[in-house]
């Protein structure tokens, strides 16, 4: 067990960094095909929810809702979808993706889609943009 939050490295080499709310990393996933963003509360070896103290549990709930909110009104989707998986990287993190009828995978899960391309630098600081700025307070 460690005692120091470290980033798994599969989660560094698929995202890009984004913010650090009072809890969690925030980060987008290098995706074209969906507005994809994650958060990994900065708690050292957490793989579940459940594991998480109340008082963080609380305070995810709260910055999922606040982003969820914001993804919602910068993309307009028809469903987003947000899901703690966990089979690949064991690191908690929970997913927040825009997803939209005719999308690649639509109307299945993104996982296991194939990819079309990553995002161009400019692409990823549109989409971090768009939602940053509607991002209600996140408390903490």
């Amino acid at each position: 067990m460690t005692t120091e939050f470290r980033l798994d490295p599969r989660l560094v080499a698929d995202t890009w960094a984004v913010a650090e709310w009072p809890l969690s990393s925030v980060r987008l996933m290098d995706h074209w095909d969906y507005p994809w963003f994650i958060l990994v509360p900065r708690r050292p070896d957490l793989r579940e929810l459940h594991a998480l103290a109340v008082e963080d549990a609380t305070q995810l709930a709260r910055e999922s809702r606040a982003l969820a909110r914001a993804m919602e009104q910068a993309f307009v989707p028809r469903a987003l979808n947000v899901a703690k998986l966990g089979n690949i990287v064991e690191q908690l993190h929970l997913h927040h993706v825009a997803r939209f009828e005719g999308d690649p995978a639509w109307p299945g899960p993104v996982w296991g889609a194939p990819k079309s391309r990553g995002l161009e630098t400019q692409e990823a600081e549109d989409r971090v943009a768009r939602v940053l700025g509607l991002v209600e307070d996140v408390g903490g």
